[in-house]
């Protein structure tokens, strides 16, 4: 009798149990459904592949080990499986090659070590799909905002996709904001759009998307103008972060410095 019984609660607890993994599983309602794991979280794929879902969710869709699809059902090969040095994946990236190093966001201590640059390394074909494949193609995503509206009241056109001409206005106002002598820093604008590859290279820039600013030279420092790689800087913590929150690095964080420029890379900053 006892042995049934013990029996008998055994084959009770087993069912439930049962019960209980069938409703995790199949994602019910109720207390469970908090369980469920997005399909893009899959710990198998890649934290980049991650971080550029996360940034882009108006054009990309998903991803598995090594592929990127978009929306439209475009994909991308992540890792091309080859072995590159620091000025092979800056000529020829994959995507992987973007992430290889990690931009530091929010304070940090300069001055950066040799070949840091992040975000210097770019896959021309993933910005040219989302946001222009010639000159004639980003001239028809942009849209004019005015940069720092109560105290410069400038026009300037930027990309519409991703919202990034949208992030430079809302940018400008809070410059408004600044006290008199951190905005002689961005009171005026070196530019935004110019179709064109980077000084001494076959590279395009990423001011060719309509995505990048480069603030008042006046106070600004280029590797290339100082033909050195001695470290300079004038623009100051308050400048810079501002421009991080709204998912733009800045090229004074680079071994090849370029204090003056800052560009939308959401998927280094999340």
């Amino acid at each position: 009798m006892i042995l049934n019984f013990i029996s008998n609660i055994l084959i009770l607890i087993s069912l439930l149990g049962c019960k209980e993994n069938v409703n995790l599983q199949s994602g019910s309602q109720g207390k469970n459904d908090s369980i469920k794991i997005p399909s893009n979280t899959n710990p198998d794929i890649p934290i980049g592949l991650q971080k550029l879902l996360k940034a882009y969710p108006d054009f990309l869709d998903s991803a598995d080990e090594n592929t990127l699809y978009w929306k439209d059902g475009t994909t991308m090969i992540y890792d091309d499986g080859k072995e590159k040095t620091f000025d092979e994946m800056l000529d020829n990236p994959d995507l992987e090659d973007m992430f290889n190093i990690e931009y530091p966001k929010g304070d940090w201590t300069p001055p950066p070590g040799e070949n840091f640059d992040p975000g210097r390394i770019r896959y021309d074909p993933f910005f040219k799909k989302m946001y222009g494949n010639s000159a004639s193609e980003v001239s028809g995503n942009m849209v004019t905002f005015v940069w720092m509206p109560e105290s410069v009241g400038l026009k300037l056109q930027a990309n519409k996709m991703n919202g990034v001409a949208e992030k430079l206005e809302q940018i400008g106002k809070e410059f408004d904001n600044l006290p008199d002598n951190l905005k002689k820093y961005v009171t005026s604008s070196a530019g935004i759009f110019n179709w064109r590859t980077i000084a001494g290279t076959d590279r395009l820039s990423t001011h060719s998307f309509a995505i990048a600013i480069d603030i008042n030279t006046k106070f600004s420092d280029y590797w290339r103008w100082a033909k050195n790689l001695k470290y300079k800087n004038q623009i100051p913590q308050e400048i810079w972060e501002v421009f991080e929150k709204h998912g733009f690095i800045w090229g004074g964080k680079w071994y090849h410095y370029d204090t003056m420029h800052f560009e939308y890379r959401p998927e280094l900053l999340n």
